[in-house]
């Protein structure tokens, strides 16, 4: 099996992305370029091969090409954003996709992006925020009804996904902000909270034997740490001025 990791270019219009919980401020691009360059990097240092959707100057959030799809072992499923201005961006990523697995899409009146959706096994968590709605909901479960997954609806405040609030850091294993999701939702888990002096430090993303983490929440790291895991670190602050998170940048698959 090979770990491949999708990624889709920094867009020149990024200073129009969306924005739900954060006021807009200035965009560095060469910067964000350069972060993402990086962060594609470490995906490699983690034995990740790169496959890259082609770059959409016209499309401020298409570097968040988590949101687009949900990849399975045995299905990928094309979302429709909750933002409008977001569902152009799920076409190329289907073209890409097409090569590893058969396609599956949400439709209107059905909302739902990708990261809403945390996958722990068999039981795929969809978070109930203002970008996924029961609709989009009650079609993933249709999807993937055949396949033996389990969905869980949760409810999350405060924050833009569920995986602003909660990601898997090892299996069994979850890095958790308290405030923004309730841990009842991951009954038999494990938690590691995040430090309260860094709120927004829950999105972490699981690859292979490593963590990739966001260089500036060093209290959380520590945590992760002490727990014996693997921790690589990138600067992602220029993405995170626009929602963005190390989860957002690429949507990880296992190929035979």
């Amino acid at each position: 099996m090979s770990t491949i990791a999708i990624t889709r270019p920094v867009s020149p219009s990024i200073v129009r992305c969306e924005l739900t919980h954060l006021g807009r401020v200035p965009i560095d691009l060469a910067r964000a370029e350069a972060q993402h360059a990086a962060y594609e990097e470490a995906l490699r240092a983690l034995g990740c091969r790169l496959v890259r959707v082609p770059a959409a100057p016209d499309l401020p959030d298409a570097v968040f090409v988590e949101d687009t799809a949900i990849v399975l072992d045995e299905v990928a499923i094309l979302t429709r954003p909750g933002a409008p201005s977001r569902r152009p961006e799920t076409e190329a990523v289907a073209e890409g996709l097409a090569r590893y697995r058969p396609l599956r899409r949400v439709v209107d009146p059905g909302t739902l992006e990708g990261g809403d959706v945390l996958r722990a096994g068999r039981t795929l968590f969809v978070g109930q925020s203002s970008r996924t709605n029961a609709a989009g909901l009650a079609q993933l479960r249709e999807h993937v009804a055949g396949f033996g997954y389990q969905v869980v609806p949760v409810e999350v405040r405060e924050c833009l996904h569920l995986k602003s609030a909660v990601t898997l850091v090892a299996p069994g294993t979850f890095l958790v902000q308290p405030a923004w999701v309730a841990r009842d939702w991951f009954a038999g888990a494990t938690f590691i909270e995040v430090d309260p002096r860094e709120p927004f430090a829950a999105n972490a993303l699981l690859v292979g034997d490593g963590v990739i983490y966001p260089d500036v929440f060093p209290l959380t790291r520590l945590r992760l740490e002490a727990k014996g895991l693997r921790v690589v670190t990138v600067d992602v602050s220029e993405l995170q001025k626009a929602e963005g998170a190390v989860t957002c940048c690429s949507v990880i698959l296992e190929q035979a």
